[in-house]
């Protein structure tokens, strides 16, 4: 395989045409909410494919040029015709028309490769939608392309560095350029941080929705697992995999949701919503919605940092102002972490060779095994920083039928779930738990890796629980979130509550060092 030519494929650069082509354009909306940015088109003060061309721009001036924040691998090439044919058509029905977004290059996307960051898949160009963008395509969204992300998705290597990958190098965070994004959904986090888009998709397993968001000052949503169809995603494990929105705004984030979320035969994880399920999670946002419910306050999560506390501190009044009742709490153990991990190689395995097999290409890796042998005869380019131990040891463990995963899952998933989550919720008599999200983001150490002390995001992860991040305050520069954690399919619950948070602090801000592009 010619890499060199391989990278080609996947890297489209923005038309020289339209770099050349500034023209006027309200910053305001290019900041702007997904919410904010439908006013203004139906006012037809701007229309979709405006929109789209300011955001194409400042992709080439900003992530590409400029600060260089490297947050997107790919343009789409028929994103101002996509941008076109919504301003064409009827807006009824159409619940998105007017969002301009990007997308993690982990789900499939038509026209475009499905990379996972390596550049074993750069070939891997597929025909037809992953169908969570499909229903977005369908209700009027417009795809700017793909975003960086950590190379597969943080799952090849325990040393791995968030927001690289041999597609396309190192994503950083925009606050402060020599700072990390978070992983595993670096580029669509920063992306979203910086204004190159109305709003962007991400994917977790454990973490990798809600630590980028919180580090690069966004909202970010993990949604119950089952929630959203995972077909069409390269997957880590079908027990905790999710994609989620990543916006800038609890309101854009319900706005998403409410057209991602839906069954998928293909996808047995999505029968199991509830029959009388209410989709529309916008109609379910309220400026009360704290008004009368008790949260855990989950203690341990500041780390003993003395700013953490403060914003801590002011994220409980405004809690309380808002009415309501605060109970300090503490998470069982996280006794689950080895059988977690177990169970996350075993469903590696197997989930990548499944997706390998429906994605044949000639010349492709076809198996884990086949992707091992790529990555050491390419480990010049391919892993010049960390190896893929994890891959290895994926590739040894049994399959599906093994009674030591499924014991391990059954396990994992009592203790983060059961007798984690419920059992805490249900001792104090909770409507769900808040913690901060995470630590400020750490500085990008190509010789040491990720750093930081986690968050309150692995009991929800492994129980498949919903997990939303709000910005919580700023810390000399770098933005920190306020997670809010609910039981299975309690996702309007957590959503609104985070709402109510939000529309009290306005903690969200932008990037202070980015230059504004001028749209002349």
């Amino acid at each position: 395989m010619n890499l060199k030519k391989s990278l080609a494929l996947v890297l489209v650069c923005v038309p020289a045409s339209l770099a050349l082509a500034h023209f006027t354009f309200p910053l305001d909306v290019i900041w702007g909410t997904i919410e904010y940015q439908q006013r203004t088109l139906a006012a037809g003060d701007i229309s979709v494919e405006r929109l789209t061309m300011a955001y194409l721009e400042r992709i080439q001036l900003v992530d590409m040029e400029g600060p260089a924040l490297n947050s997107v691998l790919v343009i789409s090439p028929d994103a101002l015709d996509q941008a076109r044919a919504v301003d064409a058509a009827s807006s009824d029905g159409l619940a998105l028309k007017g969002a301009v977004l990007l997308v993690k290059d982990n789900i499939d996307m038509a026209g475009l490769a499905t990379t996972a960051g390596s550049l074993a898949l750069a070939n891997n160009v597929v025909q037809s939608d992953a169908p969570v963008l499909a229903r977005l395509r369908d209700a009027g969204a417009v795809f700017l392309g793909k975003t960086n992300l950590s190379e597969w998705a943080n799952f090849r290597s325990t040393r791995s560095i968030s927001g690289w990958s041999s597609v396309a190098g190192q994503t950083v965070n925009p606050h402060v350029l020599n700072r990390s994004p978070c992983g595993s959904s670096a580029g669509s986090g920063a992306a979203v941080a910086a204004g190159l888009a109305s709003a962007a998709l991400g994917t977790e397993t454990d973490g990798s929705v809600t630590c980028p968001a919180a580090v690069n000052g966004i909202v970010g949503f993990k949604p119950t697992v089952g929630l959203v169809s995972r077909t069409g995603i390269v997957p880590i494990s079908v027990s905790q995999d999710t994609a989620g929105p990543m916006t800038r705004s609890v309101q854009d984030a319900a706005l998403l949701m409410s057209v991602m979320a839906g069954r998928d035969d293909a996808d047995p994880a999505t029968q199991a919503i509830p029959a009388d399920f209410d989709f529309d999670f916008s109609a379910q946002l309220s400026s009360e919605a704290l008004a009368g419910k008790r949260l855990g306050v989950i203690a341990g999560y500041t780390h003993g940092h003395p700013d953490m506390e403060r914003l801590l501190a002011n994220a409980r009044q405004v809690l309380e102002l808002a009415g309501a009742t605060l109970v300090d709490v503490e998470m069982p153990g996280d006794d689950y972490g080895e059988d977690e991990y177990r169970v996350l190689l075993v469903e590696f395995k197997a989930g990548l060779n499944a997706y390998l097999a429906a994605h044949a290409r000639e010349g492709q890796a076809a198996s884990l095994s086949e992707l091992i042998d790529f990555n050491t005869e390419h480990a010049g380019v391919v892993m010049p920083l960390f190896g893929q131990e994890i891959f290895i040891r994926a590739q040894a463990e049994s399959g599906l039928d093994d009674p030591e995963y499924l014991a391990a899952r059954a396990r994992s998933l009592r203790l983060a779930g059961a007798e984690g989550i419920d059992a805490l919720m249900a001792e104090h008599k909770l409507d769900g738990l808040i913690a901060p999200t995470w630590d400020p983001s750490w500085i990008i150490d190509p010789v040491n890796g990720d750093s930081g002390n986690g968050g309150p995001g692995g009991a929800p992860a492994v129980a498949g629980y919903p997990h939303l991040t709000v910005p919580m305050g700023m810390i000399r520069g770098l933005p920190v979130g306020l997670s809010f954690i609910g039981g299975r399919f309690q996702d309007a619950s957590i959503l609104g509550m985070g709402y109510a948070f939000e529309i009290r602090t306005h903690a969200a801000s932008r990037p202070v060092f980015l230059p504004e592009v001028p749209f002349r």
